[in-house]
């Protein structure tokens, strides 16, 4: 996890959870050297699994995330399209030992 879920709550019940993981790859380059690679992903939670998020997930959480990779845009006020892509979380298995207990 690279941040705390942000949770918004609306329409009384209905949740969302915002965050952030990181998944490491890493390889050889052509001439054998040991690279290590960070990518960045933006996820959201819904429901059920935005409050699994803000129950038990900070800044720092080993996770495993099943889910749908989505993309979409939007119009900023200025005028600007602006592309995002993220993952649509179907479900969250927690990996750190402290946390799962």
């Amino acid at each position: 996890m690279g941040d705390n879920p942000k949770i918004r709550k609306f329409d009384g019940e209905k949740s969302v959870a915002n965050f952030t993981i990181a998944t490491n790859e890493n390889f050889r380059d052509h001439d054998g050297n040991k690279k290590s690679e960070t990518t960045w992903h933006k996820l959201v939670a819904w429901g059920r699994q935005a409050d699994v998020a803000s129950k038990y997930l900070k800044k720092g959480t080993e996770v495993a995330i099943e889910g749908k990779l989505t993309n979409h845009s939007y119009e900023d006020k200025n005028g600007e399209t602006h592309f995002v892509t993220e993952i649509v979380v179907n479900d969250i298995l927690i990996l750190d030992k402290k946390e799962a207990n």
